[in-house]
């Protein structure tokens, strides 16, 4: 949600520059000479051409962000990125190599241009929402419920991006170090087979860590990870379509240190695993034990695909569900 409205000021702010340098030179009026005043005068104008036109670029673009975003093909990091460049470069031209001469007009009543007055207005919020959402916090929301009991559809969770190092938005390269994940953390991540999608799991292998899977129970070197029966599991109104879950069983699992909740299908056919995590990678498994595609499927989770910790759920809501999708025992939940 908080990702539409940034998008969506972004694209507008893209879309009046193109439409002021672009389309503006057909639609503004041009001037007359007066020659019984100092003043210049001007054609009256059809602004409303103009906000049509501004009107369809929006729902076009609306519409190619919505279908992005389903298939998976929108990179916001990269589109916050240019429109920030965008608005800054033209401020920075404006205010350094053009605003001289404009002050030097003044007496000809020349107007500061509109696509400078917008970018010098948008520019500091969109280079602050840039530095947050890359360097600092971003904001997330679960579509899936491969991490119930923990995480449920529509969750919308706050991640921190510096826990495990500073990174360039977009290319996602780190440039400085600050500390190495830990067994248990929540953590979202660019999916090893298609980067362009995020996926959040919780790591139960470290480099070097030998990981078994056997009848529903996981050895980390050979340790058992114990667990204990919580309470049977039965699918509640919050539960999104996309868990058809019916029963299971909730159980309370020490990583070696670390307790949480995860779900078990008693009836589902168990998933034996035996592997060694090779370096700089994590193994990676959903706290829906058996309804979630993690690296016993796709492999390991390598270190630059990392995206920062999970630590925090700030809004509940399940589109699926309108506004009954709403609610507020979610709110503030630390993970």
């Amino acid at each position: 949600m908080l990702d539409f409205f940034i998008v969506l000021l972004a694209l507008l702010v893209g879309i009046v520059w193109v439409i002021d340098y672009v389309v503006g030179w057909f639609l503004k009026a041009k001037p007359s000479i007066n020659t019984d005043s100092t003043e210049a005068t001007t054609f009256p104008s059809a602004p409303w051409v103009r906000w049509v036109f501004i009107g369809l670029l929006i729902l076009l673009a609306l519409h190619l962000f919505y279908k992005r975003m389903n298939d998976g093909m929108l990179n916001f990091s990269l589109v916050l990125v240019v429109a920030t460049l965008l608005t800054g470069i033209t401020w920075f031209v404006d205010r350094y190599f053009i605003a001289h001469r404009r002050v030097a007009a003044q007496e000809k009543r020349i107007n500061e241009p509109f696509v400078v007055d917008i970018s010098r207005s948008f520019f500091p919020v969109l280079l602050i929402v840039l530095v947050l959402r890359s360097f600092i916090v971003e904001p997330f929301q679960i579509p899936s419920g491969s991490m119930l009991p923990t995480l449920e559809v529509g969750d919308f969770i706050l991640v921190n991006k510096f826990s495990y190092g500073i990174r360039l938005p977009v290319v996602n390269t780190k440039l400085i170090a600050v500390n190495a994940p830990a067994r248990g953390d929540i953590v979202v991540f660019k999916y090893p087979e298609n980067p362009n999608i995020d996926y959040i799991k919780r790591i139960v292998g470290l480099p070097g860590d030998h990981i078994e899977y056997r009848n529903k129970v996981l050895y980390i070197n050979g340790q058992e990870a114990q667990q204990r029966y919580d309470a049977p599991y039965v699918r509640t109104d919050r539960a999104s379509a996309y868990m058809p879950i019916v029963t299971a069983s909730e159980l309370r699992e020490n990583l070696i240190g670390v307790e949480h909740h995860l779900l078990i299908h008693p009836q589902r056919p168990d998933q034996d695993y035996v592997i060694d995590v090779p370096a700089d990678s994590y193994f990676v498994m959903g706290d829906n034990r058996d309804d979630s595609r993690d690296s016993r499927f796709w492999g390991f989770l390598p270190e630059q695909n990392l995206v920062g910790r999970a630590f925090f759920i700030w809004m509940h809501w399940d589109r699926s569900r309108g506004l009954d999708g709403f609610s507020w025992d979610r709110l503030g939940k630390k993970l």
